[in-house]
């Protein structure tokens, strides 16, 4: 990796350029410098030390429960630099939600039971290690491709070299060659459903705050109750008819203030029958299927993750479309697919935007230039997402500080004496090095319980921009946005 400042955290990982930027730190993108023979890019996560709220911590053992699980990025190193914790992942490429925009802002049904199939299976997967996601959307899912653009300014000396030149293609290595790989990115939000011993369920509580993305969470979470897996599943059906539909009945809605706001999503959730969505037989019955099972499900009820891929199988041979692996986005630019140096993006979503003023959305397939620079304005409206009360004005005014500049390296004094982990949980102190091994598994179930609190505890909202304070996503784009 060519780095013209190189700077080394946690040991052997060089800095690069950033890559993103939201309420909680900055990404960058990375290379871990022990591997000589082959490139291995990797994704840096900072976050200030001094945050009224920190979710580095939380978030890597939530890595550490669903280590090498099939597409879950996997985390190699988090510890402390300076006045920052540091997380250290797998690079990914870009989400969903930025394959939607490039691909017209609709995906095809064979694309959508494609994907579906996938994200259900990862859902499953976390599932299975008794963690519930709670926050469901298209842009904490990324595909395993990314592309790399290290190219120096003197290489534009003519149109034509220009035009003609491709990014380097990198595949995650834990995708195995699959560059359409789904993984899911940022475990801020997530939490044990049950004990990881006993398997003893959560109880249901009722006022409880919100949690998620207002334009995908549940029902039952936007009044009040306490989520399970069956809110996940929810969301993802609502995710399906988003990329069938090209945006949902309840997107846009007007109201005084934010909290009748999301009332008034939850009540047209409520009231609109799935097969409502269905626009007349142009989707597939079988996802207005899938919603009603979600939403029947009880509680502490186990989903039946196998009925629910058949019905998006019984799609592909309803419909006659060929399981090939072929997505919408490969018939981009002339079927040579997504490329960096073409699609660009106005809007990184929940994982910031390196340079948030001056990006137009461009893509030369012809069929989805017009409506690729369309903006999604009521997508910053709905995908509004609440935080705890802690995260307060104090923590938003140390991120302006120490982000304040485009490309600025994290300060980094001296290594701070303080505990890190490397990626399989052992746990060392930096002065002396004497590894300590401990099990978080358990600990992290009865940390979660005792954080929860009282029912009714509030949130703190930034309206700025018209979106809850997010918690700052971990999804990786796979190039530096100029």
């Amino acid at each position: 990796m060519p780095l013209r400042h190189q700077h080394i955290v946690g040991i052997h990982y060089a800095l690069g350029p950033k890559i993103g930027e939201g309420s909680f730190g900055v990404i960058f993108e990375g290379e871990n410098l022990l591997n000589k023979d082959a490139r291995e890019p990797v994704a840096i996560k900072f976050e200030p030390r001094n945050s009224d709220a920190p979710q580095l911590r939380d978030e890597f053992r939530a890595y550490r429960i669903l280590n090498d699980c099939r597409g879950i990025p996997h985390a190699y190193y988090y510890g402390q630099e300076g006045m920052h914790n540091v997380l250290v992942i797998d690079l990914l490429g870009p989400s969903l939600e930025d394959l939607f925009e490039w691909c017209g802002r609709k995906f095809s049904v064979k694309t959508t039971c494609l994907l579906a199939r996938q994200m259900i299976q990862r859902v499953r997967t976390i599932h299975e290690h008794d963690l519930i996601y709670r926050d469901i959307k298209p842009d904490n899912f990324l595909v395993s491709e990314f592309q790399l653009n290290h190219s120096s300014s003197s290489s534009s000396s003519s149109s034509s070299s220009s035009s003609s030149s491709h990014p380097q293609r990198y595949v995650t290595s834990s995708a195995e060659g699959d560059p359409n790989l789904i993984y899911m990115v940022d475990f801020g939000m997530a939490k044990q459903y049950r004990d990881p011993r006993t398997k003893q369920h959560i109880p249901y509580r009722e006022r409880k705050s919100l949690s998620g993305t207002a334009r995908y969470m549940s029902i039952n979470t936007h009044f009040g109750r306490e989520q399970s897996r069956r809110d996940d599943l929810e969301s993802l059906g609502h995710v399906f008819f988003y990329f069938l539909r090209g945006s949902l009945p309840w997107q846009g809605l007007k109201a005084p203030n934010n909290k009748l706001k999301y009332e008034k999503i939850g009540l047209t959730k409520q009231k609109l029958d799935p097969n409502d969505l269905l626009m007349n037989g142009a989707i597939p019955e079988q996802f207005a299927t899938y919603l009603k099972y979600a939403r029947s499900l009880k509680f502490e009820e186990e989903p039946d993750y196998d009925y629910l891929i058949g019905l998006i199988e019984d799609v592909l041979t309803q419909w006659n479309l060929k399981d090939d692996n072929h997505y919408d986005w490969m018939d981009l630019n002339h079927g040579e697919g997504w490329n960096i140096l073409v699609n660009k993006r106005a809007n990184l979503h929940g994982y910031g935007n390196a340079t948030p003023r001056n990006h137009t959305n461009t893509n030369n397939n012809n069929n989805n230039n017009n409506s690729n620079n369309r903006q999604d304005t009521s997508h910053h409206n709905d995908t509004s997402k609440l935080n705890r009360i802690s995260q307060t004005s104090r923590s938003k005014n140390n991120l302006n500080n120490n982000n304040n500049r485009r490309a600025e390296t994290p300060t980094t004094s001296r290594p701070i004496r303080h505990t890190n982990y490397d990626s399989m949980g052992t746990r060392y102190y930096n002065g002396n090095q004497s590894n300590r091994l401990e099990n978080r598994h358990d600990n992290y179930y009865h940390e979660q319980q005792q954080r929860e609190g009282s029912p009714d505890d509030s949130m703190s909202i930034d309206d700025r921009h018209g979106n809850i304070l997010t918690r700052f996503i971990t999804g990786i784009c796979c190039c530096c946005c100029r």
